[in-house]
């Protein structure tokens, strides 16, 4: 199955409490046009850098400068998820999914608690 965009486990987390806030104007307006275009989207999800990193200044070159804590959200998002790295599916497939075992059921601090815009989660 084809896939149009590849999205990293937690960005259904950031995805989801997004408020046009973020590292820079640059990055806002592109998280906001990606959000769009994800809308109808299929995606695979995968612990890689994702087109949300595109515009992040910690990418250096396709990898995070944070690549362990973020690893670390990754795979406790597919496992609160019942979900596998390099899996395809709508993104609704997996916002849902993402909403409802881990924000709905409370997890979300727990996964991502210690990131540095926990505060807008909140």
């Amino acid at each position: 199955m084809d896939y149009q965009y590849k999205i990293r486990p937690h960005h259904g987390m950031c995805i989801a409490f997004f408020q046009g806030k973020g590292y820079s104007k640059e990055f806002t307006t592109h998280m906001s046009e990606i959000i769009k275009k994800l809308q109808n989207a299929m995606v695979c999800v995968s612990i890689q850098t994702d087109e949300i990193c595109r515009k992040c200044p910690n990418n250096m070159h396709g990898i995070c400068k944070t690549e362990d804590k973020v690893i670390s959200y990754d795979k406790k998002v597919l496992d609160s998820c019942d979900l596998t790295d390099g899996e395809i599916l709508t993104y609704k497939e997996f916002y849902n999914t993402v909403y409802e075992k881990i924000i709905s059921a409370g997890k979300r601090e727990k996964i991502c608690g210690d990131c540095q815009w926990n505060e807008i989660c909140k």
